[in-house]
């Protein structure tokens, strides 16, 4: 059965924590925020104020922002939320795609290669950190002397490390070093800054799921694989909701239906397509976004219990 987790962002205090409890009471793995500095809230304090209204569920980032992010400071937000959680912190990485968020700091947002390798740079110092280690830098991607960070001293040992994108040369990285891989489907940032081309085709994921198996292959336990999902709806219509989903966003009905990133049908025809995505490119962690959460509501209580339920 795969597991699911809600990604969501803050409005309010109460609200929030209603969510949370919801999110834990439903049966959800995890709660995650997103990180995009001066356009959202800061992940790591609304995830801490969800640490004492629930008990069991996991709180991370999807994903913090690595391009603007310093691994010290990073470091010490999740180990500070695994300290205030009871030891559920999961740190989620990306490379970071939105331009505005560099140019408010004085910089431009370097090419995908560049911002790949300071992920990958943000993502070992953070793991050095994390456990214990003193990290010294001097390169392009970071700067650190001497850095260490005896306190606070997480509970886990190590915290899940999720990285998250769909570029070749971090997939390879993440299949070799994460705990999870991240696949999002989003392609290339479009001209707004925030949107991104889609990429949801099979041959596409056969590729990114190739990349990841071959970079993982000799690990003892390889990386899970999850999925974003960018669109969930209950219908008894699946073919007419993947067509007015493509004409949206240019992509086909045939592709849209396939795809990892959309959930659209009956929940029986969901969950069944739940089984041919873990068998086709191995993955079974899914993330749904708050405002379908009531859509996967029904398909989590369908994948939890005997009963078949229609639309």
């Amino acid at each position: 059965m795969p597991t699911l987790a809600v990604q969501a962002k803050p409005r309010d205090a109460a609200s929030w924590t209603a969510l949370a409890r919801r999110v834990e009471a439903t049966g959800y793995a995890a709660l995650l925020a997103a990180d995009h500095p001066g356009a959202a809230a800061s992940p790591f304090v609304a995830l801490a104020a969800a640490a004492p209204v629930t008990e069991r569920i996991a709180l991370g980032t999807n994903v913090a922002q690595a391009g603007v992010r310093e691994p010290l400071l990073l470091a010490s937000d999740v180990a500070t939320l695994d300290v205030v959680s009871g030891g559920r912190a999961r740190l989620g990485l990306g490379a970071g795609h939105t331009p505005a968020e560099w140019r408010m700091l004085g910089r431009e947002r370097p090419g995908a290669a560049a911002r790949v390798r300071r992920l990958i740079a943000v993502a070992e110092a953070c793991r050095t950190l994390l456990d214990g280690g003193e990290v010294t830098a001097y390169g392009p991607e970071l700067e650190a002397v001497g850095a260490r960070m005896p306190m606070p001293e997480p509970v886990q040992r190590p915290i899940p490390l999720a990285v998250g994108g769909g570029n070749a040369a971090l997939l390879r990285w993440a299949g070799e070093h994460a705990d999870i891989v991240a696949l999002t489907g989003l392609g290339r940032t479009l001209a707004d800054g925030y949107d991104h081309e889609v990429r949801w085709s099979g041959a596409q994921i056969d590729r990114q799921a190739a990349l990841v198996e071959e970079a993982a292959a000799g690990r003892e336990t390889p990386p899970e694989r999850e999925a974003l999902v960018q669109h969930a709806e209950v219908t008894d219509d699946a073919e007419r909701a993947a067509h007015d989903l493509g004409d949206r966003i240019g992509a086909t009905a045939a592709e849209i239906l396939a795809s990892p990133y959309v959930w659209l049908g009956t929940v029986d025809e969901i969950a069944a397509a739940t089984a041919v995505h873990a068998r086709r490119w191995g993955i079974t962690r899914y993330i749904v976004r708050e405002e379908y959460l009531d859509a996967a509501d029904r398909v989590l209580a369908h994948l939890n219990g005997p009963r078949t339920e229609e639309v």
